[in-house]
């Protein structure tokens, strides 16, 4: 598995193209008739209970518009947070906070809500379970995701199709369940082999063949019960398929090693926050 690395430049680049979105061609041509030198001292505050994430790329929005602005950080990336409570102070010309706000909001809301879902999974599943995202991500913003999955306390499943061997139903369907496997472990090369399978008859063809983890996909609870209980000795176990909320807790019940959630990067909720002047 690739680890994720949020470098200075990869955060200030990322930003820069939000910004340019944001402002071409004619830039902010509201905020242009606030008058730049008022200076405003301004907070940023969470509307609801959130685990904070994506702070640096707030900070470089403010930066890359003016490197004047005071960003002062009162939570870090992680933190648990409860409405209300004060996240950042910013100071500086009125004209450039208004310009680079917007941008800095996005990245701070987005990283924070999927932190947030990602908590919310993570402590109903309970330490003996791990909570992973997938690959359903927003294109190009992978890495991001994968990093506000972390500060959630969750778990990076594989980051793109070269990480590890992953058969799905849809290889098995154009093929054999077990040669697709036999292939996988001649010609795996230290890379981790994960098998899928939705019936308690496909574990047991691939019963004794060594590969890494079998992934239980929507399968009911007493069959997934069953099927940890077959495999836990040999794999490593997982879950997958429309898991929510109100099922994980059960799910992880059964005795599996990890669930992996889509939802948690496709669709976890933006956190509201505002800037107060």
């Amino acid at each position: 598995m690739l680890k994720i690395k949020l470098s200075k430049d990869f955060i200030r680049n990322t930003v820069k193209r939000a910004l340019n979105e944001d402002l071409y061609p004619s830039g902010d041509i509201t905020s242009s008739l606030v008058k730049n030198n008022k200076i405003i001292k301004v907070k940023l505050l969470s509307n609801q209970n959130a685990i904070i994430g994506g702070l640096l790329f707030a900070e470089q929005a403010f930066d890359l518009i003016d490197n004047k602005i005071k960003f002062l950080i009162k939570k870090k990336d992680g933190a648990q947070v409860k409405k209300g409570s004060l996240i950042v102070t910013i100071e500086g010309k009125a004209k450039n906070i208004l310009v680079a706000e917007r941008v800095a909001l996005n990245f701070l809301s987005h990283i924070s809500g999927i932190a947030t879902k990602t908590n919310q999974f993570v402590k109903l599943a309970g330490k003996q379970c791990k909570i992973c995202c997938t690959r359903k991500t927003i294109p190009n913003m992978r890495v991001i995701q994968k990093y506000a999955v972390k500060l959630g306390g969750g778990t990076n499943h594989r980051f793109n199709l070269s990480d590890e061997f992953l058969i799905k139903d849809n290889h098995i369907a154009s093929s054999d369940i077990k040669n697709l496997v036999s292939l996988a472990i001649k010609n795996k090369k230290r890379k981790k082999i994960t098998v899928e399978v939705d019936n308690l008859k496909q574990l047991k063809t691939i019963m004794g063949l060594k590969f890494n983890t079998v992934l239980f996909d929507n399968m009911s609870l007493k069959n997934l019960k069953e099927g940890v209980k077959i495999a836990r000795k040999y794999y490593e176990t997982e879950a997958s398929g429309n898991i929510n909320l109100k099922t994980v807790k059960g799910v992880a019940k059964t005795g599996v090693d990890r669930i992996s959630v889509g939802s948690i990067t496709h669709s976890a909720s933006a956190i509201d926050f505002k800037l107060e002047i």
